[in-house]
This record gives structure tokens, C-alpha cells and sequence, in this order.
């Protein structure tokens, strides 16, 4: 099988997820601006939230380009990437309408975690099928990215219990820290197509 149904059933996935979370952004009662006021943990959760989302599908498709030939355990790991995906939905709207509780707090965080490990885990079994030349291990390298974010998650989940604000602030910086397009992948086919 080629890539291009896996990748066009979670490009399908990820667009009803974002859809999804911006329906969780509630029309204010009241016509002033203060009306607007009450949302704005909603509105800042919805925003992270999209940029999560708009992180893996970035890499997804980058990841899904250095892929011939799609077998049955990466058809079961895009899956197992697509539930925790699913569950930012829940875990956005949950944490907005709560103000960044602990107890949201901490769940989103469980969210961002699994979701990180199951994106290392297909990414592992990429890898493994292309074999020792993999195109996907070479773009990948070290991967310092993939490495400390799942730190930094749990690091986020531990800081829910005493302080929200932290918590936040390691879930923002993560975001931060991938919201700079990694091309590792791109340069790499792109050197390969001119061979």
C-alpha cells in the first residue's frame, strides 16, 4: 500500500479534530467586551491546542515522505497516534473551561505525553521496516527534540500539582521549541531526488 491513503484518512482525522476544538469556543453572553473575558482561558487552551496539532500533522506528513511501502503495524501505529490525537478535543475544552486547574492540567499533560510516545513509536517502526539505510533514521539523527519533549511533559504534569502557571509555561515551551519547522526530512529527500 502507498502512503497516500494513510496520510489522506489522518489529514481527514486531524482536520475533524481542529474542527472539533473550535466548536468548544462558546458565543459569548452579553455584547460588551467583558463578555469576553470569561473565555479567555478557553481561547488560550484552544490556541495551544491548534498548534499542537498543527506540529504533528506538520511532521506526519514530513515523516510519511521518507515512506514506500506502508505495512500493517504502521497502519496500527498511526492509529494508536490518531486516538491520543483525538483526545485534545477533551482534554482543550476540559482545561479552558476549568481555568488551568490541576486536575486538567494534568490530564492534558497525560494527553501531550502519550500522544509524543505514540508518535516515537511509529516513527520506530518506520524505521524498522525500512531497514539499516533508512532514509527516515537518517533525517531523524539524534532527535534531542523527541527526546527532551516527553521530559518536559512529565516534568509539566508533576508542576500541575503545585503550580498551573509552570505547568503551562513547560507545555507552552515545548510547543515553542517545535513550532520551528524541523527539515531534517525535506533536505534529506530533496538531496536524494537530485542524485
Amino acid at each position: 500500500m502507498s502512503t497516500n491513503r494513510l496520510e489522506a484518512f489522518s489529514d481527514g482525522v486531524i482536520a475533524i479534530i481542529i474542527t472539533i476544538m473550535v466548536l468548544e469556543l462558546r458565543v459569548p453572553h452579553g455584547e460588551s467586551m467583558d463578555a469576553l473575558t470569561p473565555l479567555i482561558p478557553v481561547f488560550f487552551s484552544y490556541v495551544l491546542s491548534f498548534v499542537y496539532v498543527g506540529i504533528y500533522w506538520n511532521n506526519h506528513h514530513h515523516m510519511l515522505q521518507a515512506v514506500h511501502t506502508v505495512t500493517g503495524s504502521m497502519l496500527w501505529a498511526n492509529l494508536h497516534l490518531l486516538f491520543w490525537l483525538s483526545l485534545f478535543p477533551f482534554a482543550t475544552s476540559w482545561m479552558g473551561n476549568n481555568h488551568f486547574a490541576m486536575a486538567p492540567s494534568v490530564v492534558y499533560g497525560v494527553v501531550l505525553l502519550m500522544a509524543a510516545i505514540a508518535y516515537w513509536v511509529l516513527q520506530q517502526i518506520i524505521i524498522a521496516s525500512q531497514g539499516r539505510d533508512s532514509l527516515l533514521k537518517k533525517a531523524v539523527g539524534g532527535d534531542w527534540k523527541g527526546k527532551v519533549s516527553p521530559m518536559l511533559y512529565l516534568a509539566g504534569i508533576a508542576a500541575a500539582f503545585w503550580s498551573h502557571w509552570v505547568s503551562q509555561g513547560l507545555y507552552v515551551f515545548v510547543a515553542l521549541m517545535w513550532l520551528v519547522p524541523d527539515r531534517r526530512i525535506e533536505h534529506l529527500l530533496a538531496g536524494k531526488d537530485a542524485e
